[in-house]
């Protein structure tokens, strides 16, 4: 007889070889003894997980002559024609090369008879989800009422494309992926009943190889097995199954956390020179670098990590000695570079220019320290001296120049209150106070443009979220000891109206402008100054609309524009115009 393949060879018989999935074979036990079988039954789940195996062994447990339930004895007639594939009234279909309306309509015809030699006929249709929506039509009444002598067992891999028409007349099974820990423990048995020993490193990387999957892993120990002969070694499972240590793994992790580039990049040419595939490889840091994030946050990772246990201690490690602030922006870091690296055409470039970023990346610091900072400077609080000193590129040398007092211009007075039943002239019948000599910024009226971009520079040093209202200012101006903001949109400067805001912002403007000012916005339907009249209103009301014209916006939005300035007027206008005649001259012609 020729070679038969572990997959085929260590199939398990009963409920009790049955690897994992505990909460499936429980159900499936007490429906035996309970009599409760029902009538379909569709097994779903990731490849080699056991849904084809627990649907034969079913069948066993339902035409078994002597066993006692729920588990067959595998000795009778019955069970041995099932275990043989012999069986009359066992009729296993392939839905991938079955799929069509004729197979399913010559399927009802045959469940119409009795069975042969068992109590029962089943039906096992692997892959069902390939079955065409004709032949899903033609089943449905035949599986909501089968005949009494006919149980439907179905296997599928991908459960959503299956009609709900037909989960609905189906009893569903969703099976797991099968723990880490019980896959070691079913390989090494394996191994044992094989004669061969294998190391604890190669074993963990057939496990992780597995993904999960029974039948996978075993694939992969036959292989091994051809390769080493009686010895496996970590050495020979990284040569044959392309992989890398996870010590490899881990000496990556802990290059990038260390930012020891060199490190790195001799790690990543390890793993090219062993033929492992980048992809493979970056899916695996990235699953290192996720454990090391699960330790950081949780107490107990062992619930959350399928993972050996000397993998899940070193994983431990690493993360205590780490801010979780750290593994965070490390990990988000190179889920966006290396998510790219897995698509690119050179993927190893893009490995090393993430590990360059990765490396470049500083330890973080929780922002509610900064803010603790913060509040400690604005309270006079001086912050503690740390033990290194500065380099000299941080260092900063501010030179202050003493002004002499008789330079600096005193404010003018106030004029006198006027006495009760004196006339209170108009302001605009006031005359304007006298500018001071040398200040920072002159007084009277002035249009200060050329100083706002400096000053919105200032403020967001200070407060960041004070900067995005002051870069929507219309226009600035300073008139007197008034500075006078217009804008567009009322919502632009409503934060800054609140009272605890607008004493900010004003101190901020007098420490800026060096002087004492109060600030009046200029807005539509403001109750301060009124709105700029005439010319000037109309053109302003004039650029609102065109920046509002759903047709600007279109454009804007198509090609990712942003629209900055309007640009109106006569001068625009005549422009617009020669064009808008060039353009109609052009299509006469």
């Amino acid at each position: 007889m020729s070679y038969l393949v572990l997959a085929r060879k260590s199939r398990p018989q009963n409920f009790a070889q049955v690897v994992g999935q505990q909460h499936i074979v429980r159900t499936l036990q007490n429906a035996l003894l309970r009599n409760r079988v029902p009538h379909a039954l569709i097994f779903s789940g990731v490849r080699g997980t056991g849904k084809t195996t627990l649907a034969r062994i079913m069948a066993k447990a339902l035409n078994c002559e002597s066993g006692q339930p729920p588990e067959p004895c595998c000795a009778c007639r019955s069970c041995k024609e099932i275990a043989a594939g012999s069986s009359v009234d066992l009729h296993e279909i392939d839905g991938a090369s079955n799929r069509g309306i004729q197979e399913i309509r010559e399927l009802k015809e045959n469940i119409r008879f009795m069975p042969v030699m068992s109590r029962f006929k089943i039906i096992i249709i692997d892959e069902v989800h390939m079955l065409t929506t004709e032949a899903f039509n033609a089943l449905l009444k035949t599986l909501e009422e089968p005949p009494a002598h006919v149980y439907f067992m179905f296997a599928t891999t991908e459960l959503h494309k299956v009609p709900v028409t037909i989960l609905s007349r189906c009893q569903r099974y969703e099976l797991k992926r099968v723990a880490s820990k019980e896959l070691a423990a079913h390989f090494a048995r394996l191994a044992e009943s094989e004669g061969i020993t294998m190391e604890p490193a190669a074993l963990n990387m057939v496990v992780r190889a597995a993904g999960g999957s029974v039948r996978d892993g075993l694939s992969l120990l036959d292989q091994l097995f051809s390769y080493c002969g009686e010895q496996v070694t970590a050495a020979d499972a990284a040569e044959v199954l392309g992989m890398v240590g996870g010590e490899v793994i881990a000496g990556t992790a802990k290059a990038l956390l260390t930012h020891d580039l060199a490190a790195a990049l001799e790690r990543l040419e390890t793993v090219t020179r062993s033929g492992m595939d980048l992809k493979r490889f970056i899916n695996e840091l990235l699953a290192w670098f996720r454990s090391l994030v699960v330790c950081a946050v949780s107490k107990d990772p062992a619930q959350l990590l399928d993972l050996p246990a000397d993998e899940l201690a070193t994983l431990q490690e690493t993360a205590a000695s780490h801010s979780a602030q750290t593994l965070f922006l490390l990990f988000n870091l190179l889920m966006d570079s290396l998510e790219k690296a897995a698509w690119s055409s050179r993927p190893r470039f893009a490995v090393e220019m993430a590990f360059i970023r990765a490396v470049q990346a500083e330890d973080v610091v929780p922002v509610t320290e900064l803010l603790g900072r913060l509040d400690d400077v604005l309270a006079g609080v001086a912050l503690p001296q740390t033990a290194e000193p500065l380099p000299d590129w941080k260092k900063k040398t501010v030179a202050v120049t003493p002004v002499p007092e008789s330079s600096i211009a005193k404010a003018p007075e106030p004029p006198p209150a006027p006495m009760p039943g004196e006339d209170i002239p108009h302001p605009a019948e006031q005359p304007p106070c006298p500018a001071p000599t040398s200040q920072k910024v002159v007084a009277g009226e002035r249009d200060i443009r050329k100083d706002w971009p400096d000053f919105v520079e200032a403020v967001r040093k200070r407060h960041q979220w004070m900067a995005a209202p002051l870069e929507r200012v219309a226009a600035a101006k300073l008139e007197g000891d008034t500075l006078i903001l217009s804008y567009h949109d009322s919502a632009d400067c409503s934060i800054l109206k609140i009272k605890e805001k607008l004493a900010e912002l004003t101190a901020l403007a007098t420490d800026f402008f060096q002087e004492s000012l109060r600030i009046v916005f200029d807005e539509p339907k403001a109750c301060g100054l009124s709105a700029a009249s005439g010319g000037a209103e109309a053109m302003r009301k004039e650029e609102q609309a065109l920046a509002n014209d759903p047709l600007v916006l279109m454009a804007a939005e198509i090609f990712h524009g942003l629209v900055c300035k309007p640009r109106v007027g006569p001068q625009y206008k005549q422009a617009l115009a020669e064009v808008e005649r060039s353009t109609e001259d052009s299509e006469e012609a």
